[in-house]
């Protein structure tokens, strides 16, 4: 009846992933990243414009916080990493799966990074916050997932095989 919950870079599948995993472990499924555009009924991109990265961010710890799902696979937005609490709080219902992806894949399957709602600073690149991140990703993750070349569905496999 644990959570799993989904953290990883945009771009590595976690809406996706997520979604598949619930329907194969009959779970709940709950995406932050659409809680938060729900919740303040606007886009994530339109939060980072209207009010900076570090709003969208403490916004998304604010979500995470109200959060008390029980048997939910979460896909957590990339920047949840962010927050210590709100991380510590999500594992203490779940076990955290990281979803790794290498940047070039990552830079791939990106193609709309004005309309992504990244919650970076303006003047940061994509491959600093991919360095940035990938060790709080590192920290965090109870499960670590190399997605490099693999299908959807055996991504899944392997995260059920390794619960």
């Amino acid at each position: 009846m644990k959570n799993i919950i989904l953290i990883g870079m945009p771009g590595a599948g976690k809406s996706t992933i997520g979604i598949i995993l619930a329907k194969y472990l009959g779970k709940d499924f709950i995406d932050t990243d659409l809680l938060i555009q729900n919740r303040n009924n606007q886009t994530l991109q339109e939060i980072l414009d209207n009010y900076g990265y570090l709003k969208l961010r403490e916004i998304e710890e604010k979500e995470i916080l109200l959060l008390n799902g029980k048997n939910t696979v979460i896909a957590t937005g990339g920047s949840a990493v962010y927050s210590e609490k709100a991380i510590n709080y999500l594992k203490q219902g779940g076990i955290v799966v990281y979803l790794k992806l290498e940047i070039n894949e990552l830079l791939k399957r990106i193609s709309n990074f004005d309309m992504r709602g990244i919650a970076k600073s303006k003047d940061q690149s994509f491959e600093d916050l991919y360095k940035e991140r990938e060790a709080l990703y590192d920290k965090y993750g109870e499960i670590v997932i190399d997605c490099k070349l693999k299908k959807q569905e055996d991504i899944v496999e392997e995260i059920i095989s390794r619960l």
